[in-house]
């Protein structure tokens, strides 16, 4: 299987190739400039791999949540590619690109969401919808249940830190594509901007 997939939903931008059994991986920490090197990170791996979008079996995407503007970059490109190539899509959260990272079956996916609350969803018997909460409800929960906290980037909270890039190809190896118009963003609350009104 072949495909394209593009985290822009986090400060760090991640954006991997996957043909057959190899696979190219592009990282910029921490950059935020996800619209100034997004297409160059996608040349950059499929040229790795020697790999058209033609060649592609469908290309994915981190719908969120996280950031608002990051989500949209990245939906906006991953539609484009695959509109231009007639190819398939996968959005894939943020929060199970995280949990497809890590093997523990008691786990808490979390992505940190400013003043002291996390998007969060449990798996295992630490079960929980994904939503908005609060470091307290998180830790509590953690704590009753022993699950495992995970995040890809650093939340105010004690957690393990899992490689996003091995999550969103995990997700891309068992999930199955959809057309590209249904990629959509998974907005967990509103964004701050809407929440000032």
């Amino acid at each position: 299987m072949n495909y394209l997939a593009i985290d822009t939903s986090k400060k760090d931008l991640a954006v991997l190739a996957r043909r057959g059994e190899e696979v190219a991986v592009f990282r910029a920490a921490g950059r935020e400039q996800h619209s100034v090197v997004l297409m160059d990170a996608v040349d950059d791996v499929l040229s790795r791999l020697n790999l058209t979008l033609r060649e592609l079996n469908f290309v994915a995407c981190v719908v969120g949540p996280g950031s608002f503007t990051g989500i949209r970059i990245g939906i906006s490109c991953a539609k484009g590619l695959c509109f231009g190539a007639d190819l398939a899509a996968l959005g894939v959260t943020s929060l199970a690109a995280i949990a497809y990272a890590e093997r523990a079956e008691d786990k808490i996916a979390v992505v940190d969401a400013g003043h002291g609350h996390v998007y969060a969803q449990g798996f295992g018997q630490a079960f929980l919808q994904a939503g908005f909460y609060s470091l307290g409800e998180i830790e509590r929960l953690a704590l009753e249940t022993g699950a495992c906290v995970l995040a890809a980037e650093g939340v105010p909270m004690s957690a393990k830190r899992v490689d996003i890039c091995v999550g969103l190809d995990r997700a891309c190896q068992v999930l199955p594509p959809h057309p590209a118009a249904q990629l959509a963003a998974v907005y967990l609350r509103k964004s701050n901007a809407e929440e000032g009104r």
